[in-house]
Parts: structure tokens; C-alpha cells; sequence
């Protein structure tokens, strides 16, 4: 190598150049290991309200191509008494038992008003200025049931999960058992948003 030439590691802001290529790789090694992590201090506990983000952490959810937090709002503006909607109706976008934002969206955006009203109203509901609130999935509300039950004041919620044309998902947050209801009959419906970090 002539003295004039670098060898140089770059990642993200991190940029290190040397003549001397071991020092180099020495350097980003340890860089790499060091990689810098989230401060646990800005980060409240489970079940805490995560200031500006509409509502309690509900934890690190490991989702589908990358893990998030679940924040949860509380309130009683936070749960209101719903159908299901859609009896009848085989709906193959409110299928997944993971992507309750999916479920939702697809729930949300029917032509006919009242017809999925458990997703709209969590479709429509707003916290600290996000607009992104969702019906949770049935393994989200399981996952829930796991780290934050305290914060479901009655038991039996919807989730977005369909079964089929005549019933969908829904959580006992006071015994933790999956169920399936007919749509017509009424749950809580709560929103929830994500937080990737």
C-alpha cells in the first residue's frame, strides 16, 4: 500500500480512515460491538404512560418483519361497546392473526358506513395528535393480556382477526382465553398504535 492511500469504514454517521487497514478493522470491530442501543431511561416501564405517544408502553411486541411497541390509550374514551359488523361477510383482509394495522385498514375502508364499526372507531380515534390507532390482532391482544391486563377494565374485547363470515376473534382480559364470537354481538373495541424504534 503506498502512504498516500486509506483504507475507510463507514457506517451510518460512523466513518474511520487510516493508512494502516489492521487499525481499521480493529477500530470497526469494536465499533460494532459497541453499536449503540436505545437508553433504557427513555423508555417507561410497562404498563406507564409513554409521554407524547397517546398512551401506556404495552411492551416490545415481536411483530412481523421488525418488533415495536404497542402503546395503549386508557380512558374511557379509549374503549366503547361495538359489533364486530360484516355478518356474513367473508373478508380475506381480516385474516392475519399478527397485523392487526392491516386487519384494520382493510375493516376501516368499507363503502358501506356502520359495517366493521369496532375497526372504525379504532380507525378514527386520536391521542396526542396520532391518528394511526388500529384493532388490535388476536396474538397482539394476547400479547397484552400477558403484559398489561391492568389496563383492560372489562374483559371480553374484539380483535381484527376474522374466523370466518360470521364470527371474529375476541380476548377475555380477565382469564386470558381466545374466544370466537358472532360479529353481531357486542365487545369492547380498544385501539392501539405502534412505536418502532
Amino acid at each position: 500500500m503506498r502512504s498516500n492511500e486509506l483504507t475507510t469504514y463507514t457506517r451510518g454517521d460512523l466513518t474511520i480512515s487510516s493508512p494502516d487497514e489492521g487499525v481499521v478493522l480493529k477500530l470497526a470491530t469494536l465499533a460494532i460491538a459497541a453499536a449503540p442501543t436505545i437508553a433504557a431511561s427513555s423508555i417507561p416501564a410497562i404498563g406507564e404512560y409513554w409521554p407524547g405517544e397517546g398512551g401506556v408502553n404495552g411492551g416490545l411486541f415481536p411483530g412481523g418483519d421488525k418488533p415495536y411497541y404497542l402503546i395503549v390509550p386508557t380512558g374511557s374514551d379509549a374503549e366503547a361497546t361495538h359489533e364486530w359488523g360484516g355478518y356474513g361477510q367473508e373478508l380475506d383482509g381480516a385474516k392475519s392473526p399478527w397485523d392487526g394495522q392491516a386487519n384494520t385498514a382493510h375493516l376501516a375502508s368499507s363503502n358501506r358506513e356502520h359495517d366493521h364499526p369496532a375497526a372504525q372507531f379504532c380507525a378514527a380515534f386520536e391521542r396526542d395528535g396520532h391518528k394511526d390507532f388500529y384493532l388490535m390482532a388476536r396474538r397482539e391482544a394476547s400479547f397484552l393480556e400477558i403484559t398489561v391486563p391492568q389496563v383492560f377494565t372489562q374483559a371480553y374485547h374484539w380483535t381484527s382477526s376474522q374466523r370466518s363470515a360470521y364470527g371474529a376473534y375476541s380476548l377475555d382480559f380477565e382469564d386470558g382465553w381466545l374466544n370466537y364470537d358472532d360479529k353481531f354481538n357486542e365487545r369492547l373495541a380498544r385501539p392501539v398504535r405502534r412505536k418502532f424504534i
